[in-house]
């Protein structure tokens, strides 16, 4: 290939991002919600469009968008950055705060897409290992903060692809000793105990960022809307690196249009809650080992036959769910999301049937 469109030299081995994409009856592999939006928003989406002037440019500032999360989450607008989906957010943040002479510190395993976008902004990765429980070392975290000086730091609560979340007391920790920000990706949080946006204000916790996402939790995965909570200057940050127009006035009407229907969009997180206790409850009677889960999805590892195995009997089954084994700490381990009642019940069965 000619020089003169080679890629950057440190891109030349990365493979895209994905998550694989094959026909199946039953799709478990993604973390989306297995339900749709109530009908009621499909309805107030429906009349937004509508008064939607497709030629001309959508409001930059998602002012509206904007002052809706703020009330949510109870902060100013001025702290809410919206963006296509946490990972833009996340791109934004290390377009802004990272970069060739700074670093990115990380806790393995987690959300692939972290080191995967500090890579496309050319800032250099740090990561320390998690414990046997797959939760933050915090004499780890303190040898690399010491040594490496991240200028951001990632957390993932609950954590993708282990499920667990990390209390609020480690999170304190860690915005104690972090040299930087400290971004605490919460694309599974309405579905644990407790948020880090309950430290913004705090002395303290000036360098803080929660990431929140409207593809989980929210039924919205098609509309890849995600959003940010940090002081106002981090916001600042967030939208001059952030293009044009970036986010489209589709987008900004579906996420107004959710936040209308809050209590029927709880009413799903808590399904999904309830569907994943009896999934746990029917892996305990198999021969797999797992863990336990603050998200809508499952950590788990067949002891007698190998993922890969297990994997593609399910696939045959027609049921699809997430071979994270490649991963040097993940060995042997599939991941499974909590889908309907009908979903998990073909989910069981074939699981049952190939583990025979």
């Amino acid at each position: 290939m000619s020089p003169l469109v080679a890629r950057r030299d440190d891109l030349v081995s990365l493979e895209g991002y994905h998550s694989p994409q094959v026909p199946a009856e039953v799709r478990l592999n993604t973390n989306e919600s297995p339900l749709p939006p109530p009908a009621g928003w499909a309805e107030a989406f429906g009349a937004e469009v509508a008064r939607i002037a497709p030629n001309r440019y959508p409001d930059r500032g998602a002012d509206d968008l904007r002052r809706a999360l703020a009330e949510l989450h109870g902060v100013s607008p001025s702290e809410v950055f919206c963006a296509n989906g946490s990972n833009e957010v996340i791109q934004c943040l290390l377009l802004a705060f990272g970069g060739p002479d700074r670093l990115v510190a990380t806790f393995e395993p987690t959300y692939a897409l972290h080191s995967f976008i500090a890579r496309l902004t050319a800032t250099p990765i740090a990561s320390a290992p998690r414990d046997a429980r797959f939760g933050v070392d915090v004499d780890a975290a303190k040898a690399l903060f010491e040594e490496r000086r991240p200028a951001v730091t990632f957390l993932c609560s609950p954590n993708n692809p282990t499920a667990n979340a990390d209390p609020p007391e480690l999170v304190e920790r860690i915005l104690s000793m972090a040299p930087g920000l400290v971004v605490v990706d919460e694309a599974y949080g309405q579905f644990a105990q407790a948020s880090a946006a309950a430290l913004l204000g705090r002395a303290g916790a000036e360098g803080l960022v929660v990431v929140r996402t409207f593809s989980k939790t929210w039924a919205m995965a098609a509309a890849r809307l995600g959003y940010l909570l940090a002081d106002r200057e981090i916001v600042e940050a967030a939208q001059a690196v952030a293009l044009p127009y970036h986010l489209s006035a589709y987008t900004q009407a579906a996420g107004l249009c959710a936040l209308r229907f809050r209590p029927e969009m709880e009413a799903r997180v808590a399904l999904v809650a309830e569907q994943r206790g009896r999934l746990a409850a029917a892996l305990a009677g198999l021969d797999v080992e797992q863990w336990p889960s603050d998200a809508n999805f499952i950590l788990f590892r067949p002891r007698a036959r190998s993922a890969k195995e297990v994997w593609q009997g399910l696939l045959e089954r027609s049921v699809l769910i997430r071979d994270v084994s490649g991963r040097d700490e993940l060995a042997g381990c599939l991941r499974v999301t909590v889908g309907t009642a009908a979903e998990n019940d073909r989910f069981l069965a074939a699981l049952e049937a190939c583990l025979r």
